[in-house]
């Protein structure tokens, strides 16, 4: 009678058949089995309960701050909206003058051209969109404790966990949304690059539930590395090829150069815009760097600050790594907001190789997308189009530019950039599989190596700060990455500073 006196009258079966407390929306559900309820309770009242199967469970607030404890985001967030210096627009690659919507249309469907100029603060999630997100969505936001407790800090870490997605990272966030816009404008078969895979089996995930043709070019030095990725993207029904190929004219021309070309984001780039621009019925994807990429994976922070509060927490520290730019905008974005607003003051940093470190060894200016110069020219922190990085195990930061709202970002001092070596960042890495279990995809070993400083830092200081990390996906397809670090194979590489001169030597001579 206490029990039932406690649930309130809009009484529901429950699926879950895990024995744990779960939660969905404002309801809350106990037990396991069939015929177990959950009700519109407030669960921060709920301090005990016992359940008539004869369990009790002890619900506490921090207990609901899993992923199954808040709603799907139903906006995107765009920080344009909020920043008092906007950022400078994309130039046309011929004329030098500000990029118009017709210049993008041959590669872009337009619903996605107006999010990449859109100054509006938040953008409307198609209700289609939500329904694939819910396949995955809300993610996991994970305490680390068993982390703490192996670097004895006194911080508490937290991270959130994006590697629950079917292509098991934060890529799908964008994929799904642009797929969809493409099939409203009626377009057949999308185009796009990857360098690690994440994002070209992300495509191919998204392509084959709205029924597109899908092709890849795959960074040549990740395409030998990560076989598993290509047969992602072929099982999905991708067709993909390494490159530089010998399939377009940006491919041929490097392979002149360097037949052995261990390939970059830039060339692979290069050769799927040659093929959208060439094909009335052929649309371009990419997976970082532009405004509306970053823009759906903000959806990853407005989860985020939701289950931080779930929580009681507020953030100290937040880490990212940064190639592109997307998994690192995707969560600090929303926070920044919060920090403008003044609602939160944290230290945001992102961290990238120290074989590509374009934020902290790059100059700002206006340089191509691409190698071959046929994108148009974006102001961002740029190492020079044609850098080619060492061939890293991290093959998903291995890009010339940064994102550049988030070079914008870092220019008016709204965040900060470290480079890290990769043993160290593998190091971080095992440490983290061997306490917290999860194997980590190369890329977020980076914020992982600074968490881990960061931890021990506060272990000196005896600083009980909270930080907040983006786990952007998982190291399963990443084994011989470890393989290599775990056989002492593992070397840092580090990037040329005579390459980087050469490099720079020839972006477009404008004024910035």
């Amino acid at each position: 009678m206490a029990t039932q006196a406690l649930l309130s009258s809009s009484l529901t079966v429950c699926p879950s058949f895990n024995f744990k407390v779960r939660t969905k929306l404002n309801s809350f559900c106990l037990g396991d089995g069939p015929g177990i309820r959950y009700s519109s309770l407030n669960t921060k009242s709920l301090k005990f309960v016992k359940v008539s199967t004869g369990f009790k469970v002890r619900a506490q607030a921090a207990a609901y701050a899993d992923s199954r404890g808040i709603e799907i985001p139903k906006h995107w967030y765009n920080i344009t909206a909020d920043l008092s210096v906007k950022p400078a627009p994309p130039l046309n690659p011929r004329t030098f003058e500000p990029v118009k919507p017709e210049d993008l249309e041959p590669l872009f469907p337009e619903e996605l051209i107006k999010q990449e100029v859109s100054n509006e603060r938040f953008i409307e999630i198609p209700e289609e969109v939500i329904d694939v997100y819910s396949l995955w969505r809300p993610t996991p936001l994970i305490r680390a404790k068993r982390l703490e407790k192996l670097l004895g800090t006194p911080a508490r870490i937290y991270y959130k966990y994006e590697g629950v997605s079917p292509a098991g990272s934060h890529k799908p966030n964008s994929s799904v949304p642009q797929a969809w816009y493409n099939v409203q404008a009626g377009v057949k078969k999308i185009v796009t690059e990857t360098g690690a895979g994440q994002w070209g089996s992300a495509l191919a995930f998204a392509c084959s539930i709205f029924n597109l043709d899908c092709e890849v070019w795959q960074v040549r030095a990740s395409y030998d590395q990560k076989p598993y990725r290509k047969l992602m993207m072929q099982t999905w029904g991708a067709k993909v090829h390494p490159s530089p190929s010998d399939l377009t004219n940006a491919g041929r021309n490097i392979l002149q150069l360097d037949p052995l070309s261990p390939g970059s984001l830039g060339i692979a780039i290069s050769e799927a815009v040659e093929v959208a621009a060439a094909n009335p019925d052929t649309k371009y994807c990419l997976g970082s760097v532009l405004n509306h990429v970053l823009l759906h994976q903000t959806i990853i922070g407005e989860e985020c600050i939701k289950q931080m509060e779930a929580f009681g927490e507020t953030p100290d520290v937040i880490i990212g790594c940064t190639g592109g730019g997307s998994n690192f905008g995707g969560l600090c974005f929303p926070f920044i907001r919060e920090k403008l607003s003044g609602k939160m003051n944290p230290l945001i940093r992102a961290v990238e190789p120290a074989a590509c470190p374009s934020l902290t060894k790059g100059v700002f200016t206006y340089d191509y997308g691409d190698t071959a110069g046929m994108t148009p020219l974006l102001k961002m922190h740029t190492l020079g189009h044609d850098f080619i990085p060492d061939p890293i195990h991290s093959g998903g930061l291995r890009y010339h530019g940064m994102a550049p709202l988030i070079s914008h970002a870092y220019e008016l001092g709204l965040m900060e950039a470290v480079a890290i070596p990769q043993t160290e960042c593998f190091q971080g890495a095992i440490q983290f599989a061997r306490s917290e279990g999860l194997i980590p995809a190369p890329e977020p070993t980076h914020a992982l190596a600074a968490v881990i400083r960061e931890a021990l830092h506060c272990k000196e200081t005896g600083e009980s700060k909270v930080i907040l990390m983006a786990m952007c996906g998982h190291g399963h397809f990443d084994l011989p990455a470890y393989d290599s670090f775990l056989q002492g194979k593992l070397v840092d590489l580090s990037f040329s500073e005579e390459k980087i001169r050469e490099s720079l030597a020839k972006i477009p001579q404008r004024v910035s």
